[in-house]
Formats: C-alpha cells, sequence, structure tokens
C-alpha cells in the first residue's frame, strides 16, 4: 500500500509551486507523481494534420518528486504526514499522523 494514491488532493511542499495544491493524476514508477496543474512547463509542439494536432506551444503538466509533495488534511487545512494502521476487522487503512484521523475507510 503507498502512502499517496492517484486521485489524492497534494500540497507542493517544495520548489516554485510551493503552496498549490491539486489532484494527484498519475504515480510514475513509485517516485514522481503527475499533479493536475502543478510544474507546467512550455512544449513547443509540431502539427500534424493527419492525427488532427493542432502545433504552437502548449502547457504539459511535468512529473514532481513524490517527497516535495504532502496529503492535504481538510481539518487542519494543510500538508500531512501518513501513516498505516489495522482496523478492528483487519482491514489496513491510511491515516493522518497530526490528527490520528483515518484518510479512507
Amino acid at each position: 500500500m503507498q502512502k499517496l494514491k492517484q486521485g489524492d488532493e497534494v500540497v507542493v511542499l517544495i520548489g516554485k509551486d510551493k503552496g498549490k495544491q491539486g489532484k494527484i493524476v498519475k504515480i510514475i514508477d513509485d517516485k514522481k507523481v503527475l499533479v493536475e496543474g502543478i510544474n507546467r512547463a512550455k512544449k513547443h509542439q509540431k502539427g500534424n494534420p493527419n492525427a488532427g494536432i493542432q502545433g504552437g506551444i502548449i502547457d504539459k503538466d511535468m512529473p514532481i518528486s513524490i517527497s516535495n509533495v504532502g496529503l492535504y488534511n481538510p481539518e487542519t487545512k494543510k500538508a500531512d504526514r501518513v501513516g498505516f494502521r489495522f482496523l478492528d476487522d483487519g482491514k489496513k487503512v491510511r491515516y493522518f499522523k497530526s490528527t490520528n484521523e483515518v484518510v479512507d475507510v
């Protein structure tokens, strides 16, 4: 089980986008994450009329290291560390370390 999953709301802790929030779109090799609207770069794209691709300069989300993001805790409205625990029925769940609240049931 991973501490961060696809679809989680995260806060950027380090870098040019520090403090910004976004949803995880994709996890790449357990080391990097693609966050919606974070770490954007300009890409010069060549057009292809056969595939219907328009040419020009487009904005593209680039991967960011998984260590540079933290899971957003809506209770404290900050990034929080995540731990694991087992419930009474034996199910493994994630919880916020600061408030001991379960992330997903």
